[in-house]
């Protein structure tokens, strides 16, 4: 198994967020754009980062785009003042579906297995500890640093940050919002998988004359 796209679950939730936006921010193509990547790819466990005096419209998308899902939505915050803000602001908005843990990377993560969506808030001088110690989805993750352009580790690479424990399939930076880098994880196990001896993968091809589509092992 692995992530399946659907356009139709993240349609809704980008027009869901939208209308919950447009009263709330002035700027929202961040939370709009994160939450149709939530609920497009069926998210069923969200996890984010957020700061104190943050932006409360990515957890507003997220809080949409699990509804879509039926997926459970957990919000990181760093201490007890962050969290009391954070479920104030949630309110005002009108959602409260969701669960919120205080603490340090190594002890909010720990009770979460199979995480397939996250974001951390690249203002926070943990974010990438806090990628490192997640326990990724066997059906592979998408993973997204928000405030990329402002994040403290310049020199930021996915692959370093992830530890080497996962595969990544693509990523790619976003000049939306103040920048998101995002990376798509794959999954484990089956024939895409490089836990095997062989490291062998599927390649699809397309005769360019008869039209006739092929799938190779190499």
């Amino acid at each position: 198994m692995k992530l399946v796209w659907s356009p139709e679950s993240a349609s809704k939730a980008y027009i869901d967020t939208v209308k919950s936006c447009e009263l709330i921010v002035k700027e929202s193509s961040v939370a709009e754009l994160i939450s149709a990547m939530a609920a497009g790819w069926n998210a069923q466990l969200v996890v984010e980062t957020w700061s104190r005096g943050g932006s409360i419209a990515t957890s507003i998308g997220l809080a949409i785009a699990t509804n879509h899902t039926g997926g459970r939505h957990i919000c990181v915050v760093q201490n007890n003042e962050s969290r009391d803000d954070y479920i104030e602001a949630m309110t005002k908005s009108g959602h409260s579906a969701y669960e919120i843990v205080v603490g340090e990377p190594e002890e909010a993560m720990e009770g979460f297995e199979g995480i397939d969506f996250m974001v951390v808030d690249c203002t926070r001088n943990d974010f990438a500890r806090i990628l490192r110690v997640a326990k990724l989805g066997h059906r592979g993750a998408v993973l997204i640093c928000k405030n990329a352009s402002s994040r403290v580790v310049s020199e930021f690479r996915w692959r370093s940050a992830l530890g080497g424990k996962s595969r990544i399939v693509r990523s790619v930076f976003l000049p939306v919002g103040d920048g998101l880098d995002i990376a798509h994880v794959g999954a484990t196990g089956g024939c895409g998988s490089r836990g095997g001896k062989g490291k062998s993968r599927w390649v699809k091809h397309i005769d360019q004359e008869s039209g006739e589509e092929f799938v190779i092992r190499k």
